[in-house]
């Protein structure tokens, strides 16, 4: 790992909430956990846009904004979260202020959730996305919707990865009063049902799944 990358990783594990959420981040050897394959992938495949759906702090859409800075060009991380959890994402100067402190100036965020986002005019721009990442709200129904609302938008070779995709358990990431049971497991299990895809799943923090077609078109 080159210095640079060192000290980028070390800047961003600062700030204590990159390091949680279950992408099995650790801070002593300064490893992103789970954020390798996130970065790596965006390496590899090298999209020119990237959609997020859902982040705590901003990690992922991090990660791969870190990524497609470092392939060069202008590619471009569209990140949605309407701020349902807390504030953190209303006011647009400091959302940008995040990730610029991060030298990341490639994330665009939507205060909106995936039913208002498809609505509007940024969706019908948007370009096809290599690589679109689902970890918004986590029942079966939102997860079915936001796969579905980008599944026909992704490039040949685009991959859709679902977070937090191991295990059906309660969450309380909306506060003691706002629980409800997390049910991605079983949209997944859904999909593993469909010849015509690939799914593979990661066991590793809160659990992550790819997938993609099985064969790209002719």
């Amino acid at each position: 790992m080159s210095g640079d990358m060192k000290e980028w990783i070390a800047e961003l594990f600062r700030d204590h909430d990159l390091t949680r959420m279950g992408h099995a981040q650790r801070v002593e050897d300064l490893n992103l956990g789970l954020g390798w394959l996130y970065y790596g992938l965006a390496r590899v495949t090298r999209p020119a846009c990237a959609v997020v759906i859902g982040s705590y702090r901003g990690f992922v859409p991090m990660m791969l904004g870190k990524a497609l800075a470092d392939n060069g060009g202008n590619g471009q991380v569209h990140f949605i979260d309407p701020s349902y959890v807390d504030d953190f994402w209303k006011d647009a100067a400091t959302v940008n202020a995040h990730f610029q402190h991060h030298g990341l100036s490639n994330i665009q965020h939507y205060l909106m959730t995936t039913q208002e986002f498809v609505a509007s005019a940024a969706y019908r721009d948007l370009v096809s996305p290599g690589i679109v990442f689902i970890d918004g709200y986590h029942t079966e129904e939102q997860v079915r919707f936001d796969y579905e609302s980008f599944r026909d938008r992704l490039t040949d070779e685009g991959v859709t990865l679902f977070h937090d995709s191991s295990y059906v358990k309660p969450s309380r990431m909306y506060g003691p009063d706002r629980i409800y049971t997390r049910t991605v497991r079983n949209f997944i299990d859904v999909l593993k049902q469909d010849p015509a895809l690939q799914v593979f799943d990661l066991p590793f923090g809160d659990g992550v799944t790819l997938v993609r077609r099985a064969s790209a078109p002719a």
